[in-house]
C-alpha cells in the first residue's frame, strides 16, 4: 500500500485548519465552531485522491456488475429460459441492480473503504506531524475525535450513495424500468421502490458506523496509519469468519455484523421494522463503546508529533 495521503493543516496562509476566525479577529465559538472545523475535516476527507479513487471504484464495480448481467442474460441459450434464475429475475427491473450491488458491497468493499479512511483520521494526522499543531491551535480533542468520527461516517454514506446511485442509471441503460415486486410478492411503484433504495442505503451507512468507530480507536493506538487501517480491516474480516462458525452461535447476536443485511426487510410490504431495528440497536451499542475507548485514549495520549 502506498504512503498515506497526508492533509496541511491550515485552510490557508496564517490560518490553522479548522480555526477560522472573524473579522474581529476572535475565533468562533460553540456550532459555529464545530461545523467549520466538520466542513474542513470532510472536504479534507473528500479531497484525497485515494479516497476519490476508492469511489470511482465502487462505481465501476457495480457498473461491471449490471455489465456483466446483462452479457450473461443476452449469451444464454434461449431455451434455458435466459440464464441462471437469479440473473433472470435481477434483469425483471434494473432497480435491483441497486439492491445486489449494495448487497454484495456491504460485506467487503465497504467495509474497507471505511476502515482505510478511519485508520488513517488521527494516525494520519500524527505521521504527518500536524495532530500536535491541531491540539494547539487549539482544538479540543474530544470535538476533534468527534469531528472525524462523523466526516468517516460522511464517507461512508457517500460510498454507499455511489453504489446505489450507479446501481440505478446502469439499470436505466441496460435492464426495463417499471415497478417493483417486493420480496412480500406485492408490487410498488419505481417512485416507491427508489424512497425504498434511499432507506437501504441509509440503513446500510449505519452498518459502517461500527467500522468508522472501530477504524478511529485503531487510530488512536498508533502513528503508522497503514497499521490502524489493516487492524480495521482484519478485525472486521475476522468477527464476519466468527459469525459463519456454527459452534458460536451464542456470540452472533453480539457481533456488529450480525444485522448488516436486515435491510432485507425494508424492501416488504408492510416494512417489518423488529430486524431493521435490532441491528440499529447493536450498531449503536457497539458504536458508544468503541468510541468511548477511543476517547479515552485519544485524551490520555501523549502526542509528541
Amino acid at each position: 500500500m502506498s504512503a498515506p495521503d497526508t492533509a496541511p493543516a491550515t485552510d490557508g496562509p496564517g490560518r490553522p485548519r479548522g480555526g477560522d476566525t472573524t473579522a474581529a479577529g476572535r475565533r468562533p465559538s460553540g456550532a459555529a465552531a464545530d461545523l467549520r472545523l466538520l466542513r474542513s475535516e470532510l472536504a479534507l476527507v473528500l479531497s484525497r485522491r485515494r479516497n476519490v479513487v476508492m469511489l470511482v471504484v465502487l462505481a465501476l464495480l457495480t457498473a461491471l456488475v449490471g455489465v456483466g448481467v446483462d452479457l450473461a442474460t443476452s449469451d444464454a441459450d434461449p431455451g434455458t429460459g435466459g440464464g441462471p434464475p437469479f440473473l433472470a429475475s435481477l434483469t425483471q427491473n434494473g432497480l435491483f441492480l441497486a439492491f445486489a450491488s449494495l448487497t454484495a458491497s456491504l460485506p467487503v468493499f465497504l467495509p474497507l473503504v471505511v476502515s482505510v479512511v478511519a485508520g488513517e483520521s488521527v494516525a494520519g494526522e500524527a505521521s504527518s506531524g500536524t495532530l500536535r499543531y491541531l491540539l494547539v491551535t487549539p482544538v479540543d480533542r474530544t470535538r476533534l475525535l468527534v469531528t472525524k468520527f462523523v466526516a468517516t461516517v460522511l464517507y461512508a454514506a457517500v460510498a454507499a450513495l455511489a453504489i446505489a446511485v450507479t446501481g440505478v442509471l446502469v439499470g436505466l441503460v441496460l435492464f426495463p424500468v417499471g415497478d417493483v415486486v417486493l420480496l412480500s410478492g406485492t408490487t410498488a411503484s419505481y417512485g416507491e421502490g427508489l424512497l425504498r433504495l434511499a432507506a437501504v442505503t441509509a440503513y446500510a451507512t449505519a452498518m459502517l458506523t461500527t467500522v468508522a468507530a472501530l477504524g478511529l480507536l485503531a487510530s488512536t493506538l498508533t502513528e503508522v496509519p497503514v497499521a490502524a487501517m489493516s487492524a480495521t480491516a482484519i478485525v472486521v474480516v475476522l468477527v464476519q469468519i466468527t459469525g459463519q462458525v456454527p459452534q458460536l452461535s451464542f456470540l452472533h447476536p453480539w457481533l456488529f455484523t450480525d444485522g448488516w443485511l436486515r435491510f432485507a426487510d425494508l424492501l416488504r410490504d408492510p416494512v417489518a421494522l423488529g430486524g431493521v431495528g435490532d441491528g440499529l440497536l447493536l450498531q449503536a451499542g457497539w458504536v458508544v463503546v468503541l468510541l468511548a475507548a477511543a476517547w479515552a485514549r485519544m485524551t490520555s495520549k501523549d502526542v509528541t508529533s
